[in-house]
């Protein structure tokens, strides 16, 4: 598998927040958000090929049990469930962080961490249409299959609306289960846009999703 990143913090972001954790980032991703705080990941040639029994004897170093593969994209690699199944079988939770964009049968996880790409994520440079970033097929059954928290990017209140069509759209959704944080990749403004943002999640319910490595690290790389 092409790692680019595999470092030791905690968990920045949903219901899962604060833990401790091992991250592994996968390299590669198809999207290319204009937000995107780690386009380093984007090229599946980035990164360093390894095996998931080096990084489990790097893993077990850490006082944690709970490990988090990003990316870049890992719903798109090849061999993901294969890759999972060496770090299930050594007793750590695994959470796997997605945009949803493929549905990948059998994979060991604790937690799914759906954050389907709204329109404040197309980049002018690469324009790529709803069809291919939001697959309401797709993201059913990913809902459907797996232990799942649904995880909403937010830059600008107008976003608001279309996450309420995008939720309409997916039917049965546990409200429970979703969470919206702020666009950010620096202090300022994650907490300018969190402010509004909380209020919102006061009037409908869903949970308010922090960003501990903006809050905490400011946006440093590998953290």
């Amino acid at each position: 598998m092409r790692i680019s990143e595999f470092f030791y913090s905690l968990q920045g972001e949903g219901f899962l927040a604060g833990v401790p954790s091992v991250f592994i980032r996968l390299a590669g991703c198809p999207l290319r958000c204009k937000w995107c705080d780690t386009a380093y990941a984007w090229d599946f040639q980035s990164g360093t090929e390894l095996s998931a029994e080096s990084l489990l004897s790097r893993a077990v170093e850490f006082p944690t049990r709970h490990l988090v593969v990003t990316g870049g994209e890992p719903l798109v690699q090849e061999n993901l469930a294969v890759f999972l199944k060496v770090f299930a079988q050594a007793g750590y939770r695994i959470t796997v962080e997605t945009a949803g964009l493929c549905f990948v049968p059998d994979l060991p996880v604790f937690l799914l961490s759906i954050s389907p790409k709204l329109s404040n994520s197309v980049n002018p440079g690469n324009p790529i249409p709803e069809s291919e970033r939001l697959n309401f097929d797709t993201l059913s059954a990913l809902l459907q299959t797996y232990p799942y928290q649904l995880k909403f990017v937010v830059d600008t209140p107008q976003d608001l609306d279309e996450i309420a069509d995008c939720v309409q759209r997916l039917g049965s959704v546990d409200p429970e289960r979703i969470c919206l944080m702020p666009q950010a990749v620096r202090r300022e403004d994650y907490i300018k846009k969190s402010l509004w943002l909380a209020e919102y999640c006061l009037q409908t319910g869903f949970a308010f999703s922090p960003r501990l490595q903006v809050m905490l690290y400011n946006g440093q790389k590998g953290k």
